[in-house]
């Protein structure tokens, strides 16, 4: 069954996922189970992209497939979670930018990795950045940006922060198709993450102290 959920993810079939992912669950199927399935599936898709065999409609409806597995898992993946996370990251689409598919599958991937994810959403203000921040206490900040808009609002969330006391009490990581090493410096965040494992690999070097 999870091969199932695998092909129908990677192959945009997105009720025929729902469908299977439900079935799952209903037949006692772990959450940790769907979870690998799904991470599983991400990354076919993402070397599909990469090698030019996917484009963007077909990030965009696998995307879809994996946000609303993700929902219906979501309680039973937190039932199920033991022990301490890895680490606690707060992510979001700064402000001006509504884009929401590629920071989606980073949380995803993020949560099925074994980190506490609170995801804000889409054109969050620097403000409310700083409040998560202060209120909640994260090890990381992910900031996702699709639009070269973004830039000024990452580089004024990092700013925030500083003026707030709190940038050195987190990490921040930057990702989306437009950013790369040049805009992590102009921002001023700690990392630059090209896709969803690289945030992955980031995160983890930094829960163990790297």
């Amino acid at each position: 069954m999870k091969d199932l959920l695998v092909q129908a993810i990677t192959s945009m079939q997105e009720e025929e996922a729902v469908a299977l992912a439900a079935h799952m669950l209903g037949a006692g199927a772990q959450a940790q189970t769907i979870l690998e399935a799904c991470r599983e599936a991400m990354c076919i898709v993402g070397d599909r992209y990469e090698r030019r065999e996917y484009f963007l409609p077909e990030l965009v409806v696998s995307g879809e497939a994996l946000k609303r597995v993700a929902a219906l898992i979501r309680p039973e993946a937190r039932q199920a979670a033991t022990g301490e996370p890895l680490a606690r990251i707060v992510i979001g689409t700064v402000a001006g930018d509504i884009h929401d598919i590629g920071k989606e599958i980073v949380a995803f991937m993020l949560t099925a990795n074994e980190f506490e994810v609170r995801d804000l959403g889409v054109d969050v203000s620097a403000g409310r950045f700083v409040h998560e921040v202060g209120e909640a206490r994260p090890d990381i900040l992910a900031l996702s940006g699709f639009l070269t808009l973004a830039y000024d609002s990452m580089k004024q969330t990092v700013a925030a922060l500083g003026a707030a006391g709190l940038r050195d009490r987190v990490k921040v990581m930057i990702g989306g198709a437009p950013m790369d090493d040049g805009v992590r410096d102009y921002v001023g965040a700690d990392a630059y993450g090209p896709d969803a494992m690289a945030a992955v690999r980031i995160a983890r070097r930094w829960s163990e102290g790297g």
